[in-house]
């Protein structure tokens, strides 16, 4: 698309509205129109005035600008700040074009738009503009799996709105909060989520879409580190809050958050309904991604409820499509998924063909994850490379990998690698609080252990898994946020 040739700014420092900035604004102007500065000033001002204020000498009062603009024929806003007039709404507008764009097509052809429309925010000083440029560009960036870029950029959002009031930041704070789910960050994203949360309910600011974004974020962390009665309360709030939110969009994905708990309750047949009216919504709004997650989730209820044959339609659906966004990370989460659903139909070469890409071999993965342990925060700047699973980049789903290829390894009777990929699995989990999944992967090494004679480290495991059995989710998580008056 043609992109508007940006005015020639301030020199870098200067503010557009400093004195000598506008002075040199009506100086320009005035000479384009041929005016003295005697026709300037009349009927209100003096000549001399005019000349002052062209040599910067003096701050114009709102009513002067008013009346020189008006002589000048521009608008007061592009005379006090140098800004051409409409700028503001036209940049906005072309964000939205941005933003549909990266519903429809690839996150990279959306980044460049989010990246030229930031780069225009910033030569005319439009904070808000820019912001939303930078949760654009974080959001193609989740899409890409670039993490920690992403969250760049969603932390340099927030920065810009500091002075907002909460719920202006919190689309910045959820888009954090993803990032650090992604990653394997699954406390420190409830933490995020939580804390905006009781902010939010303190200071009394009970901003419908603001909280429903939030208790929708929450679903899944809350999920994935087995804290299902905090998660299945989530979504209850949020289903209380999609009455009083107009966007489409946002009670899609409440509907989408909301199907994973009803499925940990054993309600198969609500979840489906819920992911339908999702679907739905997501459909007519042309937003492919969400899509896709819809039928990534239908996919995984139709796999509870034991139909394998309609679970991998709807898990190849998905795949396809965020293969066609080049949506790298979720692609790749979807494969483990499907892997699952064609091992328990006994494709097994096919789901070992799909998940041996996704990673590095299991004890090398082991030996990274170990590694960034002890590294501790200087691991935060090195992520897993694209194209692969690991610690820093779709952790919960690295280990449902490494598990599926043990579970494909003892059943061809390599037992060795089984308990390679176990331990890696085990790791990566442990890592990233998942403990929803770590009490049935503590059962497989201990059967497997077991089964070749290691009886003490067969009890070893099965005590690790019964120590997360036993309250999940509340060794991690301090008090859950206070429910905002409904």
């Amino acid at each position: 698309m043609a992109q508007n040739v940006p005015q020639e700014g301030p020199p870098e420092g200067v503010r557009p509205d400093d004195p000598a900035e506008i002075g040199r604004r009506v100086l320009r102007l005035r000479g384009e129109r041929g005016l003295t500065q005697r026709q300037l000033a009349e009927p209100a001002y003096t000549p001399a005035y005019v000349s002052t204020l062209e040599a910067g000498k003096v701050r114009p009062s709102e009513a002067a600008l008013r009346h020189l603009a008006e002589r000048l024929g521009v608008g007061y806003e592009e005379l006090a700040t140098g800004r051409p007039a409409h700028l503001a709404a036209g940049l906005r507008l072309r964000l939205t074009d941005a933003r549909r764009a990266l519903a429809t097509g690839a996150p990279e052809d959306a980044a460049e738009l989010y990246r030229v429309l930031y780069e225009e925010a910033v030569t005319h000083a439009l904070p808000q503009e820019q912001a939303a440029a930078l949760l654009g560009l974080g959001d193609c960036l989740l899409e890409a799996g670039e993490l920690a870029d992403a969250r760049d950029r969603f932390a340099a959002a927030e920065h810009l709105l500091a002075d907002e009031p909460l719920p202006r930041r919190v689309p910045a704070i959820r888009g954090r909060a993803t990032a650090h789910l992604l990653t394997g960050e699954l406390r420190y994203a409830c933490y995020l989520l939580e804390s905006t949360l009781d902010e939010l309910n303190a200071a009394g600011l009970h901003d419908p879409e603001a909280l429903l974004l939030l208790y929708t974020a929450s679903i899944a962390p809350y999920m994935d580190m087995g804290a299902h009665a905090r998660a299945a309360h989530a979504a209850e709030l949020a289903l209380a809050l999609a009455p009083r939110v107009d966007d489409p969009a946002l009670v899609a994905g409440m509907h989408r958050g909301v199907a994973r708990t009803l499925i940990a309750e054993g309600r198969i047949a609500e979840a489906d309904a819920s992911l339908a009216k999702a679907q739905e919504l997501y459909r007519h709004l042309h937003i492919r991604t969400e899509l896709a997650h819809c039928h990534w989730m239908r996919g995984y209820v139709h796999a509870q409820n034991g139909d394998l044959e309609h679970a991998e339609n709807e898990l190849r659906t998905a795949r396809e499509i965020l293969a066609s966004k080049r949506a790298a990370l979720f692609t790749e989460q979807v494969e483990v998924e499907l892997a699952d659903v064609l091992r328990r139909r006994g494709k097994t070469d096919e789901a070992e063909a799909l998940l041996r890409p996704l990673l590095t071999s299991g004890a090398d993965d082991m030996e990274g994850a170990e590694t960034d342990e002890a590294d501790g925060d200087e691991a935060d700047g090195d992520e897993t490379g694209a194209g692969t699973l690991g610690a820093r980049r779709g952790a919960v789903h690295a280990g449902g990998a490494h598990r599926l290829l043990g579970l494909i390894a003892e059943e061809r009777g390599d037992t060795e690698r089984a308990e390679e990929h176990y331990c890696a699995a085990l790791s990566l989990l442990e890592r990233s609080s998942a403990v929803g999944d770590l009490a049935d992967l503590c059962r497989l090494l201990g059967d497997l252990l077991r089964r070749t004679g290691r009886v003490e480290a067969a009890m070893d495991a099965y005590r690790t898994g019964l120590g997360h059995r036993a309250a999940p989710g509340t060794t991690t998580l301090g008090p859950a946020p206070a429910a905002p008056p409904m």
